[in-house]
């Protein structure tokens, strides 16, 4: 079912960067990506950041390793609560 759902991210977050016009057409510009990123091309680099993260997440999906990613993001926590 992972590998599924891998799929599914990283298919989306490929059309994300693929079809960036087409989502800024049809869904418009998103506020928060014009003020922080820049009038100009914000939200199209906002729909494209949103893409790649989707790829990202996608493949640590497909592969698995979705525990193991976490735990290396989470070890400094995890190191310093432990009672020593």
């Amino acid at each position: 079912m992972s590998i599924f759902i891998g799929i599914l991210l990283t298919a989306a977050g490929a059309f994300f960067i693929i079809k960036t016009e087409w989502l800024l057409n049809n869904f418009g510009r998103i506020a928060w990506f014009e003020e922080k990123l820049g009038s100009d091309g914000g939200s199209r680099l906002g729909y494209k950041l949103i893409g790649v993260a989707l790829l990202f997440f996608g493949i640590i999906a497909m592969t698995g390793s979705g525990n193991s990613f976490m735990e290396w993001i989470l070890s400094p926590l995890i190191k310093y609560s432990r009672p020593q």
